[in-house]
């Protein structure tokens, strides 16, 4: 991999505790705006980023182990992706592609139509956020089966729309009392080794789910399975080996349309370009976004001609899907994890922070669980001896890294999950200094 220069210091540095004063000067003036609906994970306020770092308002420098919910994975003001924006700007900054098209989503339909898994005709639309990508990956399916039935999976995480709130598993905060809920969608067991009963297999709990689709739904009805290759807010919960491709299996020999919600897995993120390739299935349609555009908001379904091809002129779009902004963000990009080759950055980072948990885990008994894939890694925090979730110590954790300036997020069906997502463009020594922090962090809050 190419050497990468930063914009600012890569280093933790605090000037002040946090958060400091003109954070709370802000966060009081945030309470007096803002809905309070909307939350944020730490009580910093960010005046620019650059690398493995984000700076607050206050010019303490904190380690980023979020990338935004795995967004900034180019970093969070690639030079290119800034050129490229501030050059597309210039020109215009709308159009709407379903007025006035325009290259530069062509552009990425072309690259996203190479990026993915299968050598098949595609085609893609874009659209804004991961949300609508599912939605929509939804609609096509549906409309191209003419069937009702949608199948999700237990911990899922699919967005904050109606639909895709239905598609979504836990309930606390996305959708209490935010029904009712759109129809016709199916939860399924999910594969979850950690607590699945000891030795089920892949293949094996594909079958439970499957049987339970064809004796509950029956599978001509079944228009679409939708499930993430690692699931991300239900606790980055890796599947056993054989799951996917068994369902996979099934899908195609029943005329099922099987979509891949790679919003979170995709973009190098796992240590290829997308997690699909992990275990060699090829979906009908991939819904994207996060990691796409360099931090601008842009998601996308690409997928099999057939399908996309079914539904009528208007069916697709949205006013600002696909910008002409976000597009040349998007290919700026692309080009940023081709040159810095960051499929292999994020193999190297799940190196590095597997080495340091696994160590980790053989000495703080709380740590129930260490998994991931590249650099989307988890630890699993439960009662020692036990397996029952720890979300109090998982909280203690996190704030017990932000004190020390480092930033680190947490998930989970039970909320005992911390999650590790940082900018394929951290270095070593940051990474290092921040798994050094966050184990201390783990032996103060367990007491060890």
């Amino acid at each position: 991999m190419r050497t990468i220069s930063y914009r600012l210091p890569q280093e933790r540095a605090l000037v002040t505790e946090l958060p400091g004063p003109k954070s709370i000067e802000l966060a009081a003036r945030r309470r007096a705006a803002v809905a309070a609906g909307v939350g944020s994970s730490v009580p910093v306020y960010a005046a620019d980023a650059d690398g493995g770092v984000v700076v607050d308002v206050d010019g303490n420098s904190l380690i980023d182990l979020g990338a935004g919910i795995a967004v900034t994975s180019v970093g969070a003001s690639d030079p290119r992706v800034a050129a490229a924006v501030r050059e597309q700007v210039g020109r215009f900054t709308h159009t709407c592609f379903m007025v006035t098209p325009y290259e530069s989503y062509v552009q990425v339909a072309e690259e996203l139509a190479a990026l993915t898994p299968g050598d098949h005709d595609k085609r893609t639309a874009l659209f804004n956020s991961g949300a609508e990508a599912v939605e929509n990956a939804i609609k096509v399916a549906r409309l191209a089966t003419g069937r009702d039935a949608v199948v999700a999976f237990d911990h899922a995480y699919h967005g904050r729309t109606n639909l895709t709130m239905a598609l979504t598993a836990k309930s606390v905060p996305y959708k209490k009392n935010f029904g009712p809920f759109a129809p016709e969608i199916y939860r399924m067991p999910m594969s979850y080794p950690f607590r699945d009963e000891a030795g089920l297999t892949g293949e094996q709990a594909a079958r439970r789910a499957i049987s339970r689709i064809e004796n509950q739904i029956g599978a001509e009805s079944v228009a679409a399975v939708i499930v993430e290759p690692i699931q991300g807010e239900g606790g980055f919960i890796v599947p056993a080996t054989g799951f996917l491709p068994t369902l996979v299996a099934w899908a195609r020999s029943n005329g099922v349309v099987f979509i891949a919600d790679e919003v979170q897995t995709g973009f190098a993120r796992t240590g290829s370009w997308f997690a699909c390739e992990d275990e060699r299935i090829v979906p009908d349609i991939i819904a994207m976004a996060k990691g796409i555009a360099g931090g601008l908001p842009l998601s996308a379904i690409t997928g099999r001609a057939d399908l996309l091809d079914k539904v009528h002129v208007g069916g697709l779009g949205g006013t600002y899907g696909g910008n002409p902004v976000v597009c040349a963000a998007a290919l700026a990009a692309f080009a940023t994890m081709r040159e810095f080759e960051l499929p292999a950055r994020a193999r190297r980072i799940g190196e590095i922070a597997t080495r340091r948990l696994r160590a980790l885990a053989e000495e703080v008994p709380a740590v129930g669980d260490v998994r991931g894939r590249g650099a989307m890694i988890a630890i699993e925090l439960v009662v020692p001896g036990t397996t029952e979730p720890d979300a109090y110590l998982t909280r203690a954790v996190a704030a017990n890294a932000l004190e020390q300036g480092v930033i680190v997020l947490t998930c989970g069906t039970y909320g005992n999950v911390i999650r590790l997502l940082p900018p394929l463009v951290i270095g070593d020594d940051l990474l290092e200094d921040a798994l050094t922090v966050l184990d201390g962090a783990i032996r103060a809050a367990a007491s060890v």
